[in-house]
């Protein structure tokens, strides 16, 4: 469930939230809408032909109850389906349209992406529909995707046009709708390499073991404390603007001292983490008030087994998490960097996640930092966080150059000589 965040204005939360969307080059300058449903029954809406990468609060217009509008601009031409969308579905009260281009690739062939290749993604989208074409701002469209909308689905692909997306509030929208791109792009690298896996129904329902370790309070904090609290917000809204997470996936974490580190909570806003939202974790229990991710109890599991690792995180970088989907096995040697932060590449199937950590961590090895997981992303560690990040970010690179590489022909890696010669230069 997305946080409740009342006290930030209609107008605000809709000119931020486009604001992501457009630099993250969701949208175009002249692409896209945001609508929120007020309690009055008014719609908040992003306005006609305007500038989507140059909104101020004063620019989104209020649609009352009677139809009759307040603002500086007329309201997008297309509110006519965010209207249509409020009255079939009550529930919802956010609404985000846009043209992403992983999604307007499904659009225009017809398809939609498949959310059960990625646990996360199905979670949070759940099945999506598809709308058949309609001019753009017309009632005909209007009622084609309200149709679909009254089947239950929350995220409708739109025929030769884009993609909306409806939520309980408007963060959740956005989340589902930043998920579903993802899931898209990642569909898409991962047909380059080869079949993509899908998951059946029993697979996507799996999860964390329940866990109810007392909570504890924890002392006064110490200065490492908090300045891994400070890295690991840094590093974690770094990866979000280099898309290595999104929104609602990755997890970061760093070792503090024997059976105690510091963890991402779960569902927070990566890009919005802040050192207070940093949950301490002391003998698999956390501290009160906080829920840690899920992934905190495999973290443990390989801080224990060990010691020389001092941070570790889950990611979703579409290029890795691709080879992920499929079974194609990511070769590091294709440069020397490469090889080095990555040395052999590991994956595990999918389900180990799940499990208490053990089988996890007997596969985790400072050695070989690198672990695919099935249809659930990567996980890295390192010596720190600085280094769990930066092989993170090569082996986001690499997986990328080798999927660039396809269309090019064979991918030549280096030689066993070459191989032979890093490892008695590097004493690996």
């Amino acid at each position: 469930m997305s946080q409740v965040r009342e006290l930030i204005h209609p107008r605000d939360e809709i000119m931020r939230t486009m604001e992501r969307i457009y630099r993250y080059r969701m949208t175009t300058t002249s692409g896209g809408n945001i609508s929120i449903l007020d309690d009055d029954g008014s719609i908040w809406i992003t306005p006609a032909r305007l500038d989507k990468g140059n909104l101020r609060r004063d620019d989104i217009v209020r649609v009352r109850p009677d139809g009759e509008h307040d603002g500086l601009h007329r309201p997008s031409s297309e509110f006519p389906f965010h209207r249509a969308i409020y009255q079939k579905r009550p529930g919802l009260r956010g609404i985000v349209h846009a043209h992403p281009v992983a999604l307007v690739a499904f659009s225009i062939c017809r398809k939609v992406p498949n959310t059960n290749v990625l646990h996360q993604a199905r979670r949070i989208c759940g099945k999506v529909g598809f709308a058949p074409y309609a001019l753009p701002g017309s009632a005909a469209l209007g009622q084609n995707i309200a149709e679909t909308f009254a089947t239950g689905t929350d995220c409708v692909i739109l025929e030769n046009h884009g993609v909306v997306i409806g939520g309980s509030d408007l963060q959740q929208a956005f989340e589902r709708f930043e998920t579903l791109e993802f899931a898209a792009k990642t569909l898409i690298k991962a047909s380059i390499l080869g079949q993509p896996r899908s998951l059946n129904e029993a697979e996507t329902t799996l999860g964390p073991p329940p866990s109810t370790p007392a909570p504890f309070d924890p002392g006064p904090a110490s200065s490492l404390e908090k300045d891994l609290r400070r890295q690991l917000c840094e590093f974690v809204r770094r990866a979000y603007q280099q898309r290595l997470m999104i929104s609602t996936q990755g997890a970061f974490s760093a070792r503090l001292e024997a059976d105690t580190f510091l963890i991402t909570p779960h569902r927070i806003d990566r890009s919005r983490l802040q050192i207070e939202d940093i949950v301490l974790v002391r003998a698999g229990a956390p501290e009160r008030g906080k829920e840690p991710s899920g992934s905190a109890r495999n973290h443990r599991a390989i801080y224990q087994r060990h010691p020389t690792i001092q941070s570790i995180v889950n990611a979703y970088p579409v290029n890795a998490s691709a080879f992920g989907i499929t079974d194609t096995p990511l070769d590091s040697r294709t440069i020397p960097e490469s090889y080095l932060f990555l040395k052999d590449v590991n994956r595990i199937r999918y389900g180990t996640q799940f499990g208490f950590g053990t089988e996890l961590a007997s596969l985790a090895s400072p050695k070989n930092p690198i672990l695919i997981l099935d249809n659930d992303g990567v996980q890295v560690w390192g010596t720190s966080v600085l280094d769990a990040f930066d092989r993170l970010e090569v082996l986001e690179t690499t997986a990328e150059a080798m999927i660039n590489s396809r269309p090019l022909g064979d991918m030549v890696p280096m030689s066993d000589q070459a191989i032979a010669d890093l490892n008695a230069a590097f004493q690996l």
